[in-house]
């Protein structure tokens, strides 16, 4: 998924550093889940793994990638439909994703506010998906919900559909990478017709958790082995930048606002967002949450000074600091920074004092 600081493409290196100083555990909590795809990674390497963000749409993919251990089979959903596999290798998730895929359309919420035809009347129609593809994803997020109310699928199958159709819906976004504005002309990705993809499914041994929360909230709850930190690194908060897959996610009905149709955000501000008020939550984390090992992955370009980073992790343990190159995010790639196609990765690693 395009998502702003994904690691999903740096996840393996992370790993080979904690490997490289012999950090080792069996549990793992990702502070700052977003994607999941860094719990994702853990998750197949046999940690429990611990997991958490504010953002819902964060949450719906936590359940199906971090606290979903099972393979999904939608028995009741299929005996409904009456679906039945014409191939050995066609797998539930694969029936169920191929009938979403040719369900009637409807001209849902999202048609009506996020289509340049649903949102004709407005000064600057909102040109996020094309007709038809809202139409599409109005169809299927209302049809996942119906089958929930029907209670013909589990609350796992449940996620498991809605982190399918959050993970497909950027592949036909009109967007430069985030959700805050709209290109005013097509991108070719946004003119092809939505098709619903199946997503993996992760199993290992664990009792794994996933959490709709401020992670701060949880660390006397929570004891892990690495605690793993990944916060914004910049002043832009994360929830309007993703303001689309949050509707889609809850699709509740939200009071929208502007050209680009935000939702109120109030509630899910990150006080890693401002350098003093994230210096002061970093410090909290550090003294009070349950770890031996805390990893901070924040790169050159933070709000947080490297020298206060290092001052404020040294009061609790052994801190080293390594840094890499990485390809920037292109969303991020305005003014001066154009110029700049590498940014580095700093990796903060404290090894906290026995108490």
């Amino acid at each position: 998924m395009r998502f702003i600081g994904n690691k999903e493409n740096l996840v393996a290196r992370i790993y080979q550093v904690i490997e490289s100083k012999g950090i080792k555990g069996n549990s793992f909590f990702d502070f700052f889940a977003g994607t999941a795809s860094v719990g994702k990674y853990f998750k197949k390497l046999d940690y429990k793994v611990y997991s958490s963000d504010l953002m819902y749409f964060s949450y719906v993919l936590q359940r199906a990638y971090i606290e979903n251990n099972q393979e999904i089979t939608f028995n009741k959903l299929l005996n409904k439909l009456k679906l039945r596999s014409n191939s050995l290798f066609s797998v539930p998730l694969e029936l169920v994703v191929e009938f979403l895929n040719n369900i009637p359309q409807k001209e849902g919420f999202i048609y009506n506010n996020y289509t340049p035809e649903g949102s004709s009347d407005l000064e600057i129609p909102r040109m996020y998906f094309s007709n038809e593809n809202g139409k599409i994803i109005d169809a299927i997020r209302e049809q996942i919900e119906n089958w929930k109310i029907e209670n013909l699928i589990s609350e796992n199958e449940y996620y498991v559909l809605l982190a399918c159709l959050i993970e497909t819906v950027p592949f036909y976004a009109n967007i430069a990478g985030v959700y805050a504005a709209f290109h005013k002309k097509w991108d070719i990705r946004a003119t092809k017709k939505l098709q619903l993809r199946p997503i993996e499914i992760v199993i290992n041994t664990k009792q794994n958790k996933a959490y709709n929360e401020n992670s701060v909230t949880l660390i006397s709850q929570i004891e892990a082995d690495i605690i793993y930190l990944d916060p914004p690194y910049n002043q832009r908060q994360y929830a309007p930048n993703y303001h689309l897959l949050e509707t889609i996610a809850q699709y509740d009905n939200p009071e929208i606002k502007g050209v680009a149709g935000l939702r109120s955000y109030a509630n899910q501000k990150s006080k890693f967002c401002n350098s003093i008020t994230a210096l002061q939550e970093l410090a909290i984390i550090a003294e009070n949450a349950k770890y031996s090992n805390l990893i901070l992955s924040y790169n050159t370009e933070g709000i947080m000074p490297k020298s206060e980073i290092l001052n404020i992790l040294g009061k609790f343990g052994e801190v080293e600091l390594v840094e890499f190159d990485y390809l920037r995010f292109k969303s991020n790639s305005n003014g001066e920074s154009k110029t700049k196609k590498f940014v580095q990765e700093q990796l903060y690693i404290l090894k906290k004092h026995d108490n």
